[in-house]
């Protein structure tokens, strides 16, 4: 395999269906995308890891989703990782790459020792899709549950849309001696049947605990959904993260017998919708006194991205609804 094919996957999104089960799946590959969002901070190990993860699964949820500007995912929790947050942005044309940013809070002050699942502690994990002007955001909630973030997301699946819903995901510093950095990929397979007796039948003491995929297919549905899962649950780390291995050959390797069938992939790209005009209207509800109360002894306000790491200088009589000035060029 030359350098260029391998290259042609990274960064992509490959949508395929496995016709004899009727389930539809993605491939997910990340490099470049990784290293940006990982660059943009000096994250500990564990926190880099748990960003890594989420920054898969905005890729390979946010393909599915006929999106016409942003999904958001957020994890919050009470241990020393507080919030992995991130953002998918549909592209704006065909052709056009999609663009994803995330970034973390922590507790520098607590040890991140042990799994990077487990600094999460208690919370929940939330999915937020806005389309834009005009429309009403939608959003999911579910209580943190299993042992991983892909679990997380295979429970809100279950729980809020009825889907069952699979996630494989790989991911770490590649040591292939054509690039150094981080490499990540997935695999997903979501099932799409009709509700199963056991949801039209819930009580409402049983509404209140955590569904899962087995708890919505029976017959036909379910017997497709585990063989498929079997077979992807062969699937290995290198197998996943690439680049030896392209995932339309994956694809084959897992599910020859069920009948594969691939769709145009879709680039993503490392993308940040942070600008002046925006901080600008994020600090307009703001009063001239509240203003006076953000600015330093140097006599500006300044605002930092925390998904891209931009500075930004105001002068602070632009700002607030009690702006005096126009904004001037040097903001």
């Amino acid at each position: 395999m030359t350098l260029g094919s391998r290259i042609a996957w990274d960064d992509t999104v490959l949508p395929f269906q496995l016709d004899r089960s009727d389930i539809r799946g993605r491939i997910a590959r990340l490099d470049g995308v990784l290293d940006r969002v990982l660059e943009q901070h000096d994250y500990p190990p564990a926190i880099e890891a748990l960003v890594a993860e989420m920054a898969l699964l905005t890729a390979l949820i946010g393909q599915t989703i006929k999106l016409r500007w942003k999904l958001s995912l957020q994890v919050r929790g009470d241990g020393p990782a507080r919030l992995i947050a991130t953002d998918y942005y549909g592209p704006t044309a065909d052709g056009r790459p999609a663009q994803i940013r995330a970034y973390a809070s922590y507790d520098k002050g607590r040890p991140l020792e042990g799994r990077p699942f487990d600094l999460i502690g208690k919370g929940y994990f939330a999915i937020l899709i806005d389309q834009g002007k005009g429309t009403t955001p939608y959003q999911g909630i579910t209580p943190i549950a299993g042992g991983s973030l892909a679990h997380c997301a295979e429970t809100y699946f279950a729980q809020s849309e009825q889907l069952p819903t699979r996630f494989v995901l790989g991911f770490g510093h590649s040591t292939d001696a054509n690039h150094s950095g981080w490499r990540g990929g997935g695999v997903m397979l979501q099932s799409m049947p009709k509700a199963s007796p056991f949801v039209a039948a819930q009580t409402e003491a049983e509404e209140q605990q955590l569904l899962k995929a087995d708890d919505l297919l029976d017959g036909e549905e379910g017997e497709n959904w585990e063989r498929a899962n079997m077979l992807l649950g062969t699937v290995e780390d290198l197998e996943l993260v690439g680049p030896r291995v392209q995932p339309t050959e994956l694809l084959v390797r897992l599910f020859h017998e069920e009948g594969p069938r691939v769709f145009d992939a879709q680039p993503v790209e490392f993308g940040c919708t942070c600008s002046p005009d925006r901080v600008r209207q994020s600090l307009s509800i703001y009063s001239a006194k509240d203003i006076a109360y953000m600015t330093t002894d140097e006599g500006t306000v300044t605002a930092d991205c925390q998904f891209c790491g931009a500075h930004y200088v105001f002068d602070p009589k632009t700002l607030g609804f009690e702006a005096e000035e126009a904004p001037g060029d040097d903001a």
